[in-house]
C-alpha cells in the first residue's frame, strides 16, 4: 500500500518507522517546518523530518496545508491512505477524501474521550486509570471520526506525561501497523463516537504548572505528574522559582511525623532525601526539584545548598 506519513514529533517516530519496517511503501512524509530552536536560534528539523531522512523518504514541509500548492503537491503522491500522528495542522475536507482509503489518524486516547491537543496530560491529570489509543477514521470535526481499532494501556499510579507518552507511542506503532492491512482488506467495522460521552483535552499552557497548594495532595500530585515534562508543576521558594519534578501524596497513616494543623504551602517535616509539605487535605512528600537556574536533584542535594525548615512556606508570592 502507498502511505503518506502526516506527523511532527517524537510521539509520530515510532509509527513511521514501525509503517517501514512492515514493508509498506511510503511515498512521502510531510511534516512542520523547520523551527529555529535555543540560544543560538539554530534551525532545527522535527523529530519525524530526521526519522523519514533516515529512511530515505521524501519530506514535505508546507507552511499551511491547506493552500493549493500543497494540496497539488499531496495529491501527486497517488497514496492510497494518509496515516496522520500528531501532525499539527488541520486537513481540509480535499484533503481527507484524496486517498483511495482515506486519512487515519493515531490519537492517544480512548475516544470520544479527551479529544483535542492534550489527551496524554489530561488523563493523568483527571486521575484516570486507563487510556489507550485509537484509530480513527478523519473528518472535518476535531477527533470527531469513526473509531476502527482501539487497544486500552494501564496508568500506572506513578505514572508521568513522559513515560505515558512513550507507552501509547509504542502501542500506537503495534496498532497502526495491525490496522493498514485489515484497511486494506476492507476488514473493518467503523464505530461511531458517542458525542455525549465525549470530552476534551485542551492545549496546556504555562500557567497551569502554578502550584496552588490548597488543593488536594492526591489532586496536586496528578497536576505534577500530568504537567511533567512541559511546562512543568513550580511554586516559590525563598523568592525564587522552584520546580517540583518527583512526589507522591502521603495519608495521615504513613505520615512519619506529627500531625498539626498548618497552612497549605507550608513545610510540615524535613528528612535527609525529602521535605514533606502541607496541602489543602493530606500531605506531599516532595523528592525531587529543579531550583531556578539549576540542574534537577534530588532532594537530599538540594538541602545541602537549600536547607529548608519546618515552619516555611511554599508559594507566597506565587499569586504574582
Amino acid at each position: 500500500m502507498k502511505i503518506v506519513f502526516m506527523g511532527t514529533p517524537d510521539f509520530a517516530v515510532g509509527a513511521l518507522d514501525a509503517i517501514v519496517e512492515a514493508g509498506h511503501q511510503v511515498t512521502a512524509v510531510v511534516t512542520q517546518p523547520d523551527k529555529p530552536k535555543g540560544r543560538g536560534k539554530e534551525m532545527q528539523m522535527t523529530p519525524v523530518k530526521r526519522c523519514a531522512l533516515s529512511h530515505g523518504i521524501p519530506v514535505f514541509q508546507p507552511v499551511k496545508i491547506k493552500e493549493p500548492e500543497a494540496v497539488e503537491q499531496l495529491r501527486s503522491y497517488e497514496a492510497d491512505l494518509f496515516v496522520v500522528a500528531a501532525f499539527g495542522q488541520i486537513l481540509s475536507e480535499e484533503i481527507l477524501a484524496m486517498p483511495k482509503y482515506g486519512c487515519v489518524n493515531i490519537h492517544a486516547s480512548l475516544l470520544p474521550k479527551y479529544r483535542g491537543a492534550g489527551p496524554i496530560q489530561w488523563s493523568i491529570i483527571n486521575g484516570e486509570k486507563i487510556t489507550g489509543v485509537t484509530i480513527m477514521q478523519m473528518e472535518k470535526g476535531l477527533d470527531t471520526g469513526d473509531m476502527l481499532f482501539q487497544r486500552p494501556v494501564e496508568i500506572a499510579p506513578d505514572e508521568t506525561a513522559d513515560t505515558l507518552h512513550d507507552k501509547l507511542a509504542a502501542v500506537g506503532a503495534k496498532l497502526i501497523v495491525e490496522a493498514i492491512p485489515k484497511i486494506e482488506a476492507g476488514e473493518v467495522t467503523p464505530e461511531k463516537q458517542r458525542d455525549e460521552d465525549s470530552s476534551y483535552a485542551k492545549m496546556l499552557t504555562k500557567d497551569m504548572g502554578k502550584i496552588d497548594w490548597n488543593m488536594e495532595a492526591e489532586k496536586l500530585d496528578c497536576l505534577i505528574r500530568g504537567l511533567l515534562s512541559w511546562p512543568g508543576a513550580s511554586t516559590v521558594f525563598r523568592g525564587k522559582t522552584l520546580k517540583i519534578w518527583e512526589e507522591e501524596p502521603v495519608d495521615a497513616s504513613s505520615f512519619p511525623g506529627e500531625r498539626k494543623e498548618t497552612a497549605p504551602g507550608t513545610v510540615v517535616l524535613v528528612e535527609k532525601d525529602a521535605f514533606y509539605v502541607q496541602t489543602g487535605s493530606g500531605v506531599l512528600k516532595v523528592k525531587a526539584v529543579q531550583p531556578e537556574g539549576k540542574r534537577r536533584m534530588a532532594v537530599k542535594d538540594f538541602l545541602l545548598g537549600y536547607p529548608v525548615k519546618a515552619g516555611e512556606l511554599f508559594g507566597k508570592i506565587l499569586e504574582g
